[in-house]
């Protein structure tokens, strides 16, 4: 009994910091600059329209769901940071479209099983720390015959490599935290979801992403905006020789996926698993 309050506990803690480090900088600004491209894409995969019911899950500040509700779905949008979908309810009534925003937790959806036609998550779920716990709930929360879509960035490509970079410089995860990445490699999706899906599709597919004039820009920007790399950094504030190691690398990783042309943009890979829900 102490020994399970004690896990409770510890994952009570690591959900609080995941809630707070994605309130740190803007990542709705990033997410709409940067990859908004996605959420349409994840929205057009699952052959969302009127009369679904969709629910996305890890939703941030509504890069996929309110591309869905402009798509004429009922829409409910999740995610564990209040703040994220606080920007999101702005940019949904700037968008003419209404949508039902509530916080949960991806390991614990407070839905009942087969409620939504449509379970979707864009680059969103990756990040919950327990994989099969949130695997089992998507596959939970959706209706026998609905679809289940998901974008992730794969472990390979330039985000997945940005967090390879970065894990030297963070905390250690505690116990039983699984990578996000890995829920951008086709084998690791399959084993989490494929005994509950029929016709998963999974792709390969490419972000073009031209923002960034330099690599150092690409550093600048993400360290000022993307919470996970702000956390990084606060976490070696105070060792300068750690920080510069970590500009340099980060910079780095960014010129080595540039365009050879100097230009400055880089595509960006990502997994689109889409699947049926069997009964």
């Amino acid at each position: 009994m102490t020994e399970a309050i004690g896990a409770a506990e510890a994952d009570r803690a690591l959900k609080s910091r995941h809630r707070a480090m994605w309130a740190l900088g803007d990542y709705p600004a990033l997410a709409s600059e940067l990859i908004p491209a996605l959420g349409r894409r994840l929205v057009d995969a699952c052959g969302i329209g009127p009369g679904q019911r969709v629910l996305d899950v890890a939703a941030g500040s509504g890069n996929a769901a309110i591309p869905a509700a402009l798509a004429g779905a009922e829409v409910v949008a999740t995610d564990l940071t209040p703040a994220l979908l606080e920007r999101g309810r702005l940019a949904a009534e700037e968008s003419g479209v209404r949508l039902e925003w509530r916080e949960a937790d991806a390991e614990a959806l407070p839905f009942p099983d087969a409620a939504f036609d449509t379970v979707m998550s864009c680059v969103g779920v990756m990040f919950a720390p327990h994989h099969e716990a949130a695997a089992a709930e998507l596959l939970r929360v959706c209706r026998p015959g609905g679809t289940i879509g998901l974008v992730n960035w794969t472990p390979q490509g330039f985000v997945g490599r940005m967090f390879a970079v970065m894990k030297p410089y963070a905390p250690t995860p505690p116990p039983g935290a699984q990578p996000p990445p890995l829920w951008g490699d086709e084998a690791h999706v399959r084993e989490l979801l494929g005994e509950g899906l029929s016709e998963l599709g999974i792709r390969k597919e490419l972000l073009r992403v031209e923002s960034f004039a330099t690599p150092e820009a690409f550093r600048d920007y993400f360290a000022t905006r993307y919470g996970p790399a702000i956390a990084v950094y606060r976490g070696v504030a105070d060792d300068p020789g750690r920080t510069a190691a970590l500009d340099r690398e980060l910079a780095d990783l960014a010129r080595h996926h540039g365009d050879p042309s100097g230009s400055g943009a880089m595509d960006w890979e990502y997994l689109l698993a889409v699947g049926r829900r069997t009964g």
